[in-house]
């Protein structure tokens, strides 16, 4: 199943996530064969981080929560909320993607 994961970060977390940087990319690794797609969400000219957005195909939402309840992000404080949200696959155009 899929599940979108929109994480937005607190105010004024640009240094903390610089620091948990390593680990954070680290955990992504771990959950590489459930990610089908992730990236920073920033402003229209990409000077600041505003959240994350993970696309998961996991189990059920326990394996979602699971996943964002172990990311380093999230046991930063660097993200302010989530929401969680069980979605399907509708268009899909992967050509887009190349040259980004």
């Amino acid at each position: 199943m899929l599940y979108s994961v929109y994480c937005q970060d607190a105010e004024n977390t640009a240094a903390l996530r610089e620091k948990h940087l390593v680990a954070h990319r680290a955990h992504l690794d771990a959950w590489r064969e459930q990610i089908f797609f992730s990236g920073p969400l920033q402003t229209d000219d990409a000077s600041v981080a505003l959240g994350s957005l993970f696309i998961l195909n996991v189990a059920d939402r326990a394996e979602a929560e699971r996943f964002i309840q172990t990311e380093t992000f999230y046991n930063a404080g660097i993200f302010a909320s989530v929401t969680i949200r069980r979605m399907r696959k509708g268009r899909y155009n992967p050509a887009l993607i190349e040259g980004l």
